[in-house]
């Protein structure tokens, strides 16, 4: 894949809705790949403190995606990508108990790049479906796709069990035919309930929300810089 959408603009009549948000977002989605903070933990470069201070982080943007799900089951727009089978938010909470300790909640801290993405996130769920859809594609497409690395790198490197407490948020175990859900996924896209103008706000949002994604990346690498 190629780094794409140079315009202010996106044409949605010419390809599938799912393609051109995949397509226009790459770019984005890549600098969010490549961050540094991503690169050293998945090298090995960074110890378990690292993972665990990124899984914090990650059940702030999950609350607010998950905290008004069931109000948007309903919705024309979001409704259909509402799925119990994508919800991640217990499976976190048992990855920072098996992190932090059963008093995980009392420490848990956001940083100010979280909370940005993850009040972003609420403020879509609560005004603007198709915003929502684009934050609930970014995140959940995504750790469907690319989480097993993640939890790879975590087994081998800090000793987690395979599939168990501390790397459960990557493990989709009510979906069994990954690749037939996201197929599947892309379909809800493919068939959204939005015009073309909509249709570009979403795109436009997919790359906000990858953007966001990076800042977290970014701030977690400035707390966790590897020596010189």
């Amino acid at each position: 894949m190629t780094a794409t959408d140079t315009s202010s603009t996106t044409d949605t009549s010419s390809s599938s809705f799912s393609t051109l948000i995949r397509t226009a977002s790459h770019e984005q989605h890549t600098q969010a790949e490549t961050s540094t903070f991503m690169s050293d933990l998945l090298g090995g470069r960074l110890g378990v403190e690292a993972y665990a201070r990124y899984t914090e982080q990650l059940w702030f943007v999950y609350e607010a995606l998950e905290a008004d799900a069931e109000c948007l089951a309903a919705d024309p727009v979001a409704g259909p990508f509402v799925r119990p089978e994508l919800l991640r938010r217990a499976a976190l909470e048992r990855d920072l108990a098996h992190l932090r300790g059963p008093g995980w909640r009392a420490t848990l801290t956001a940083l100010p790049a979280t909370r940005a993405y993850s009040a972003r996130v609420t403020e879509c769920a609560r005004t603007w479906p198709g915003g929502y859809v684009a934050h609930h594609y970014t995140r959940y497409l995504g750790d469907l796709s690319g989480g097993r690395i993640i939890r790879g790198r975590a087994e081998r490197t800090w000793g987690f069990a395979r599939k168990g407490d501390g790397v459960r948020f990557y493990v989709f175990e009510d979906i069994t035919n990954p690749a037939a859900f996201k197929h599947g996924y892309r379909e809800l896209l493919d068939g959204i309930r939005a015009d073309d103008l909509e249709k570009q706000r979403i795109v436009a949002e997919c790359k906000r929300a990858f953007a966001l994604n990076t800042g977290v990346f970014r701030a977690l690498g400035e707390e966790f810089p590897l020596s010189a």
